[in-house]
């Protein structure tokens, strides 16, 4: 139902929304929303919207006081939607289910009591050996949102944050082949009688989709590099007309490596780091002000020469090459980003008390048994077990024998 506005002599007056009875949940938990105390951090995992419809089901939710501001939401716009805003970090860490938008640190972690659940991106450049371990010691069981899966087999979060980061990774292009950023002084569409800017994707994905819809529509000249030729085909028939695309052959890579303007990596790995397909001697044999945008970042990136860096600090110069590395791209449209992300995750809670609880959809669903990578004090996810030297324990053995 949407608010009526009335217009009279003393202004304009809107009427409240309806608050709709929803069918309570089988089982009903409290949903801690801590402040994130990451600087470059300025999303929130629900928003207003979704807690309204989450409380109308008989969950609690507590947000620290504070936590929606950087992304334009106030204590009393999540008051109003029935949460309860707190100052006390500590009463919001004993929730049963913690949402954060980035990985929590140390510190947070040790306010976690045993057999909580955490919901929050596996960042791999800002975890450790010392992060995993903490973890266990809580016993916590910890769900990765980017590597939870939908019923068609896609990644839903990791989908809504590509078509973000898509966009903005052009419009950030654009910024950086200015003079002004220490850029060649190009235009990225070009102007009549002028060439326009030639971008180099790497992925052919959902990032690699919605950046190559952008960079078309300003004009810049695109090619799109991915071994699995089917993406290649699904692109190009998204975008409705004849690209470029190749295999992630190094031969045709380098060639076009050379000439490029700006090259953005946008590989997504299923299960552990992306694999590395720009070397630094490839990088070396770049123009000088060219521009690399590796969105792979966050799950190690593809580029040897990349670095994490900052919405403060966002770029480095590499053999003359400009790099901006920025793990969360999308946190640059905040409010957008929270609410994108607040669907996927007040989905997963709703279906989560319907069924009656975290365990027993972690039972009936493959998808979101994906995302699990910590579970009751065990490592469930083979690549940060190899990587980290922590024993592996298989997710599926642990729920056959009731662990």
């Amino acid at each position: 139902m949407s608010p009526q506005i009335f217009k009279t002599s003393e202004g304009i007056f809107q009427t409240q929304l309806q608050r709709i009875q929803l069918e309570k949940a089988k089982s009903t938990f409290v949903i801690g929303i801590p402040k994130e105390i990451y600087e470059d951090e300025n999303r929130i995992a629900l928003v207003p919207h979704s807690i309204h419809k989450l409380v109308a089901m008989g969950h609690q939710v507590i947000v620290e006081a504070s936590a929606g501001e950087r992304s334009n939401f106030t204590d009393l716009d999540f008051t109003e939607a029935g949460a309860e805003v707190s100052n006390n970090k500590e009463q919001v860490f004993q929730s049963d289910i913690i949402i954060k938008v980035i990985p929590p640190t140390l510190d947070e972690i040790a306010l976690f009591r045993s057999n909580q659940v955490l919901i929050s991106p596996l960042q791999m450049p800002l975890i450790n050996n010392e992060y995993l371990q903490a973890l266990r010691h809580k016993r916590v069981t910890a769900i990765a949102m980017e590597y939870l899966k939908s019923e068609d087999g896609s990644y839903p979060l990791v989908r809504i944050m590509s078509e973000i980061a898509g966009l903005a990774v052009i419009h950030t292009a654009a910024e950086l082949l200015c003079n002004g950023a220490g850029g060649r002084g190009v235009l990225l569409g070009g102007i009549s009688g002028v060439p326009p800017a030639k971008v180099l994707i790497l992925g052919a994905g959902a990032v690699a989709e919605f950046a190559t819809r952008a960079a078309l529509a300003l004009g810049a000249s695109v090619r799109i590099f991915d071994d699995e030729i089917h993406k290649l085909i699904r692109i190009q028939n998204a975008i409705g007309r004849q690209l470029y695309t190749s295999s992630l052959d190094p031969v045709p890579l380098l060639r076009q490596l050379i000439s490029a303007d700006v090259v953005i990596g946008a590989i997504h790995s299923k299960d552990g780091r992306t694999p590395m397909v720009v070397t630094e001697e490839m990088v070396a044999k770049m123009k000088q002000g060219s521009v690399v945008i590796d969105v792979s970042i966050d799950q190690g990136g593809c580029f040897e020469t990349s670095q994490v860096t900052t919405h403060d600090k966002p770029i480095r110069i590499i053999h003359g090459v400009i790099h901006y590395a920025v793990p969360n791209i999308a946190s640059k449209v905040s409010r957008t980003a929270s609410s994108g992300m607040s669907n996927i995750i007040s989905t997963l809670l709703k279906k989560a008390g319907e069924v009656g609880g975290i365990e027993q959809l972690l039972y009936s669903n493959k998808g979101f048994q994906n995302g699990i990578y910590t579970y009751r004090g065990c490592l469930t996810n083979k690549y940060l077990s190899e990587r980290f030297g922590i024993k592996y324990t298989n997710l599926e053995l642990l729920l056959t024998t009731g662990f």
